[in-house]
């Protein structure tokens, strides 16, 4: 049973709406604009809101969204062929109203649609009905029963004929492969039982055969023209002149001279006619540029034999024109080959597989049914697509802004906690560091919590860098007031009490910041994951930020995936705390690898705050999308 069906346009004018189970649709579809379409997430055309699952298909032609709504408990079978039928229906039944392309025209417009909907629903109903199985079958309905009795006989000594001809098919392939396909044709032909049937063929013409397909396959037309220009120049039988031998030597050395011609010391070779045709490539033997030519410019490629040279010239200008001028709308096959190239190409720049065929499918689902513009390629719209899409991904839908939530924190008298989380060896120390500088540089004040009470001198690495900091930042300069303190209470503690113990610290002392240090854990590991639960279940900070490298590609995914999913499991509150934001480390050693920044974001939907480009304090940066995407794009 359906919950809602909807129809609206991309504006966001609701052209019609069917109300199933549910009372309003307002809620779940408001949140698929904005978190799928909004955020260029359309990869998938399923997506999940509290206790309902809601399919959508876009009408990127007409700018329509139809989407339905049933509980996600429910397997329904016939929702996707139900949208089709619907959005085929309802396209062809009210194109004119949609193409004037006004808000007006469509709230003037009545589209009364509620008969023509129930009527498919209950067809596709219908369809997805589970047929009753079928009786089984009496042996006096077999083949079997049918075959009189004489035909099943077997006497002695003799073999049955379909046993026999088999033995024989196989002998007989079996010899063809093993004789050389040179062998005579004019060899004696050894029939086979049955041959005079026409089942079975005699060995030199199951070889001849063979032969004929493979001169078929692959070189026809080169033993074409090989025979043609023997043909045209016939052998002379014979010498051309007698060889003069002399008793004491040799006779002039014109006359014994049998070797090919030479043309300015090399010899003559006349050059083979097909020679594009064997090694695949274009004019001149050089392989085509990735990204210059568009899908139509390929194909005219693929067939560089032409009839003329004037019909070769005008085929490839109208192939251009035909290329670039916007006169039909941008179908899957059109795509299909330059979306395998940026797919290829975005795996390349350290993207995670499976995001970069989300986002290829995003793109082509964005696309499809949309007429191109004048003078624009099918290479172009896509690569301009991807890039508007890969730029609203990282861009956030909510801004972290620290400064402003900690001037806040502190008209409510009471620090600003951060927690930071990660796996392993990425830089959770050093980049707290890089913060504390940055906040000290503002004018808070900051303290360390210890509470990676694991790894052997991680107390001690967080005790220099807080000496380091004190010297930049001397209580002299503020006034007398401590800037920078660590707290700490030695290893083998548990990390939640500690922070819990740092916070009461921090609000006695009227510290602005609070910066929580954790130890690294790998995601896979369950009691770690179970104490850092525990760690934010309790003391309740105003920022969770996971640190993760630029170094790694698929496993950002996994990383971030299965933290979310333990912070979720493990933790003991109803609505459980989860990363809110991301810290990309060692961003100055991947070049233009930059597909981390892509992953994290798209699976997490949680902006990067900080990236680490350097060793020192001053090494901190906020992401620049723009930058970002242009160097992912970068050939």
């Amino acid at each position: 049973m359906l919950d809602f069906f909807t129809i609206f346009s991309k504006g966001g004018l609701v052209l019609w709406c069917f109300q199933g189970v549910s009372d309003s649709c307002t809620g779940p579809v408001n949140a698929l604009i904005r978190s799928v379409l909004l955020q260029e997430r359309g990869g998938n055309n399923s997506f999940t809101h509290e206790a309902l699952t809601l399919k959508y298909k876009l009408d990127n032609q007409f700018e329509l969204v139809f989407v339905v709504g049933f509980q996600k408990i429910l397997t329904l079978t016939y929702v996707d062929k139900l949208i089709d039928d619907v959005h085929r229906l309802f396209r062809d039944k009210y194109r004119t109203e949609i193409q004037q392309q006004s808000a007006l025209s469509l709230l003037n417009g009545t589209f009364d649609f509620q008969n023509d909907f129930l009527r498919l629903l209950r067809e596709a109903e219908e369809s997805s009905k589970v047929r009753a199985p079928t009786a089984m079958k009496k042996f006096e309905d077999s083949e079997k029963a049918k075959k009189p009795v004489r035909s099943m006989i077997e006497t002695r000594g003799e073999k049955p004929k379909e046993k026999a001809k088999n033995k024989k098919n196989k002998g007989s392939k079996k010899e063809g492969f093993d004789v050389p396909l040179t062998a005579s044709k004019t060899a004696p032909a050894e029939k086979s039982v049955g041959a005079d049937n026409g089942v079975e063929l005699s060995k030199e013409e199951l070889i001849r055969r063979k032969r004929e397909e493979f001169i078929q396959k692959h070189g026809k037309a080169a033993d074409k023209s090989s025979k043609s220009t023997k043909s045209d120049a016939p052998k002379e039988k014979g010498k051309k002149a007698p060889r003069v031998w002399a008793l004491g030597g040799c006779a002039n050395k014109e006359d014994l001279d049998y070797s090919a011609p030479t043309t300015n010391g090399a010899p003559e070779v006349a050059p083979p006619e097909d020679i594009n045709l064997i090694r695949g490539t274009g004019p001149g033997g050089q392989l085509q540029d990735l990204d210059c030519s568009s899908s139509d410019d390929e194909g005219a490629a693929q067939n560089p034999t032409k009839p003329s040279a004037a019909k070769g010239t005008l085929g490839g200008m109208f192939g251009m024109l035909k290329g670039l001028v916007g006169s039909k709308s941008l179908s899957r096959e059109d795509m299909e080959s330059v979306l395998d190239k940026m797919r290829d190409h975005l795996i390349a720049k350290n993207v995670a597989a499976d995001i970069a065929v989300q986002l290829c499918e995003s793109v082509a689902n964005k696309l499809e049914g949309k007429v191109m513009g004048t003078f624009s390629t099918v290479t172009s719209t896509v690569k301009q697509a991807l890039q508007e899409s890969l730029v609203q991904i990282l861009q956030p839908q909510r801004r972290v802004d620290m400064l402003r939530d900690i001037m806040d924190a502190q008209r409510h008298q009471r620090p600003y906690v951060v927690t930071f989380c990660g796996v392993n060896g990425v830089g959770k120390s050093t980049n707290l560091a890089k913060i504390s500088f940055w906040l000290l540089e503002n004018g808070f004040s900051v303290l360390i919590a210890a509470c990676d009470t694991f790894r052997a001198g991680a107390v001690e690495q967080l005790r220099t860098h807080t000496r380091r900091l004190s010297a930049l930042h001397p209580p002299e300069n503020h006034g007398g007031r401590t800037m920078v303190q660590l707290f700490e209470k030695g290893y083998g503690k548990d990390a939640a009490g500690i922070a819990m113990e740092a916070i009461a610290f921090a609000r006695n002392q009227g510290f602005d910041v609070v910066l929580v240090d954790t130890a690294g854990r790998m995601q896979d590991n369950a009691p770690l994951m179970t104490a850092l639960a525990k760690l934010i279940t309790v003391n309740t900070p105003d920022l969770v930020l996971f640190v993760g490298e630029a170094l790694v590609g698929n496993e950002a995914v996994d990383q971030l995936v299965k933290f979310n999913r333990a912070l979720a499991d493990h933790s003991m509150a109803q609505t459980p705390r989860l990363i809110d934001g991301i810290v990309l480390t060692k961003f100055d050693t991947i070049d233009d690898k930059v597909g981390a920044a892509i992953s994290m974001t798209y699976i997490t939907s949680k902006p990067i705050v900080f990236v680490g480009t350097g060793q020192t304090y001053c090494d901190l940066r906020s992401l620049n999308a723009k930058a970002v995407v242009a160097a992912l794009m970068k050939a």
